[in-house]
């Protein structure tokens, strides 16, 4: 169960529908604009008309809300924003409010507010207020979902009254995009969600079986004369940090400064003129012992707000601007590297996005990177050197994404990279369509996609294409799709990449419900069945099929399960680590269970549990996983997680080195315990203090007899490699340590005062027999890395700047 609860997956169950009746809400201007207290007895609400009459449509579709949750909705606007009233009914005692951080949806009821300027029904706004008193928002669209990485400075107030509670809110200009035609309509929605029984309304009906959100709008009239404003913010930042770790201290002090231009009334500038990344949080290091790189989720705020439009096609990592260097480091005998920098220096970067009145979305990113060296020493003359390891970089991103039907897109992106000097570039162009047809009931969507890297020894070009087709509505759905890369595709400079060189399709089916039984609000069931192929050599490589199967109680129970079965032989390219190889498996099949209590209990629980094996002669190698996590709501404010993972694997066979022209693999023993705990102390929406851990340990043990891996994608242990013959010991024994204590003061309209202490451990040995704790002490023993952060951002809106002025000019003129 997720702690922010969001309606995206509604987004996700179908795309298209024809437009409906639409309710209309006639809005009014103020020459008073209301005090936003939550208290509503400001004149301008005593006349404006109201929006009432909600509708469920979860879990119940189509009920009706009652005098007990009626819901009552006002608007207005002045020449600088637009304001909401509304009065939601209930009874107190069962208001649920739990006070969390920006964004956390939380166990609370809540008020959103969801416009859409264009009135196109793809792009909304979204505002959500709890009965907290805590915001959310988001931009939403049917092919990316809402993301809540987007923030704008916005106004609320919430009050809790004797027959339920009140929300005022103020969305002032600067925080949409909209034209400045004279007289204007907006698609609009109100939603109200009861957290006690997961119920959400919303004023204009919602058909949840086909059709994205956005076609259920109704619309808001009445808008005259309304200019868009001079969108123009700065975010000025002062931050300082200190760091220690084996006797040696680092200081650094930053100042710097973030912009948002609004470029015309629908293109927004976003700049990052002097980049701040040191309260970015640590990346939870795990042992990858597979073929494939071990990548992380992206911490840093100016790379996950408002990238929607160039996340298209998913060519773009953002990981890769600012992570290691390409080039390798070159040493003679005599040399040792002395410095090896992990990351690259960001030095600035902005991004343009917005959409036409048309539904032309147009998005360009730019970023620079600076020259990076590797300091390197002579061991005999004691000389030193420098050599470049990521020379100046640019990374750039264009992307067209013409929308229509308001179900429908065709788009074009193109990603570049630039390296100065003798260093790789590379390009990267796809275009893509996402079509549903106007009876509602089918999407398709393609994409193709070509890229081009330019090394020392020449241009590889590589393609690539994806294709599916599936039934989006109704309790019944299907799907087909294909997916292709040959053995030259490569988007790995901007984007993530895990293999090529695939010829796969797959069959997919599901039934679920909308309207809840005697026992479930909800449940799905789906299976699914794959066939790979190689692109080059055209060859089979494996099989597998399943079923997945999720439900909802309803005392708001989740619980699920699964089954993966991998028939006969499966052909693995990539685990020899060298072209043309393969190791084959066979028949292997893992099954999950999971359940997750109520969170609206003081206390509740996650936990799963699952295992593999093979049917296989001559394996007897199986796998065992679990996780269990309890969670504790002391109170209103408080709150505490814990979570106990596990996964050991016996037997298993798997790459350990190469001999020569040898390929070596060995049958080994792995264990992996993961601890991790979250403390969440929230004074009030403007105050939060959070506390992380994470300790991870992981071991692996090989048995003294080796493989050697034959031409024909057998093992064979007859060759007499043992552990002891290779150069590096293949056990491991792997732990780390994460501690995370923050605070968080919102002390202004989008400022913040943020103080982070971290700190963190590692060690990795070959001790792969020693037990947990003796582990642990181990880990604890080793240097302590100490890092102290304060950053204090500052927002300034330049309306608000130039406003001032004009008083001030005015009380001197004045006296």
């Amino acid at each position: 169960m997720r702690i922010k609860l969001t309606f995206s997956f509604i987004l996700l169950l179908s795309f298209i529908t024809h437009a409906q009746n639409k309710k209309q809400l006639a809005i009014a201007r103020t020459t008073e604009a209301p005090k936003i207290d939550g208290i509503l007895d400001d004149a301008v609400w005593k006349t404006a008309k109201e929006a009432t009459g909600f509708t469920q449509f979860r879990p119940n579709v189509g009920v009706p809300d009652t005098e007990e949750n009626k819901t009552v909705v006002k608007m207005t606007y002045d020449d600088t924003a637009i304001y909401i009233a509304a009065y939601l009914y209930d009874d107190p005692e069962k208001i649920m409010r739990q006070f969390t951080s920006r964004d956390n949806f939380g166990q609370s009821d809540f008020f959103g507010l969801i416009l859409n300027p264009n009135n196109d029904a793809q792009n909304d706004t979204e505002f959500f207020v709890f009965s907290s008193g805590t915001q959310a928002d988001a931009v939403a669209n049917p092919s990316n979902g809402e993301d809540f990485g987007w923030n704008a400075v916005w106004d609320s107030a919430v009050k809790i009254n004797d027959d339920g509670w009140s929300v005022e809110m103020k969305i002032p200009y600067r925080a949409l995009r909209f034209s400045n035609r004279e007289v204007q309509t907006w698609g609009i929605q109100f939603h109200r969600h009861f957290r006690r029984d997961r119920s959400q309304y919303t004023w204009n009906p919602l058909d949840i079986s086909k059709g994205n959100v956005g076609l259920y709008h109704g619309e808001l009239t009445g808008l005259k004369n309304i200019e868009p404003p001079t969108r123009l913010s700065f975010y000025p930042f002062m931050s300082g940090l200190t760091s220690s770790f084996d006797g040696q201290t680092e200081s650094d002090f930053n100042v710097g400064l973030d912009v948002k231009y609004g470029i015309t009334e629908n293109f927004t500038l976003d700049m990052t003129l002097i980049p701040d990344f040191s309260q970015a949080g640590f990346d939870n290091l795990v042992l990858n012992l597979g073929p494939f790189e071990q990548t992380f989720s992206e911490q840093r705020q100016f790379f996950t707000e408002g990238v929607d439009l160039f996340n298209k096609g998913n060519l773009f990592f953002s990981r890769r601007v600012g992570s290691r260097p390409s080039g390798n480091i070159e040493l003679s005998d005599t040399e040792e590297i002395i410095k090896r920098p992990k990351t690259v220096k960001v030095i600035n970067a902005a991004k343009v996005s917005g959409r036409t009145k048309k539904g032309l979305g147009i998005g360009v990113f730019n970023a620079v990177t600076e020259k990076t060296n590797a300091s390197i020493r002579d061991t005999e003359t004691g000389e030193f050197r420098d050599q470049v390891v990521e020379p100046l970089a640019n990374y750039n991103i264009i992307v067209l994404d013409q929308q229509f039907n308001g179900n429908s897109s065709v788009s074009l992106i193109n990603t570049n990279v630039t390296r100065e000097g003798s260093f790789r570039d590379a390009n990267v162009t796809g275009v893509l369509a996402d079509l549903t047809n106007k009876r509602n009931t089918y999407n398709v969507e393609g994409q193709i996609k070509m890229s081009n890297v330019n090394d020392l020894d020449g241009t590889t070009t590589g393609f690539s294409s994806f294709f599916v087709a599936r039934k989006v509505h109704g309790n019944y759905r299907y799907s087909f799709d294909h997916s292709y890369a040959d053995d030259k595709y490569n988007i790995n400079d901007l984007g993530l990449q895990f293999r090529n060189n695939f010829n796969n399709f797959g069959i997919d089916a599901s039934y679920r419900i909308f309207k809840p039984t005697e026992k479930l609000n909800n449940y799905y069931i789906g299976t699914y069945v794959n066939y790979r192929r190689l692109a080059n050599p055209n060859t089979y490589t494996g099989g597998n099929g399943g079923i997945n199967f999720d439900a909802q109680t309803k005392t708001l129970h989740n619980f699920g399960a699964n089954v993966n079965y991998q028939f006969g032989k499966q052909f693995d390219y990539f685990e020899p680590r060298q072209d043309g190889r393969f190791f084959i498996y066979e028949d292997r099949i893992n099954a999950n269970v999971r359940v997750s209590t109520n969170y609206n209990n003081t206390f509740a629980i996650d936990a799963n549990i699952g295992g593999a094996t093979f049917f296989e002669k001559g394996r007897d190698s199986n796998d065992f996983w679990f996780n269990i996590g309890p969670r504790i709501q002391v109170n209103d404010k408080f709150i505490i997680s814990y979570s106990f993972s596990g996964d050991m694997s016996y037997k298993n066979r798997g790459y350990a080195t190469t001999v020569g022209n040898d390929i070596i693999f060995g049958q080994r023993d792995r264990k992996t315990l993961i601890n991790r705990m979250n403390v969440n102390y929230n004074f009030n929406p403007f105050h939060s203090l959070g506390l992380t851990f994470r300790n991870y340990w992981s071991t692996v043990t090989y048995e003294n007899d080796l493989f050697t891996l034959k031409e024909n994608g057998r093992l064979d242990r007859s060759t007499g490699y043992e552990v002891g013959d290779l150069e590096n010991n293949p056990n491991i024994n792997f732990s780390t340590w994460n501690l995370d204590l923050s605070y968080s003061w919102q002390f202004a309209p989008g400022s913040f005062l943020t103080a982070l202490y971290r700190n963190q451990l590692f060690n990795s040995d070959n001790a792969s027999e020693q037990e947990y704790f003796s582990a642990l002490s181990t880990l604890l023993e080793q240097p302590i890395q100490h890092t102290f952060s304060l950053r204090l951002q500052y927002f300034i809106d330049y309306n608000d700047v130039k406003q001032l002025l004009r008083n001030k000019k005015k009380n001197n003129i004045n006296s």
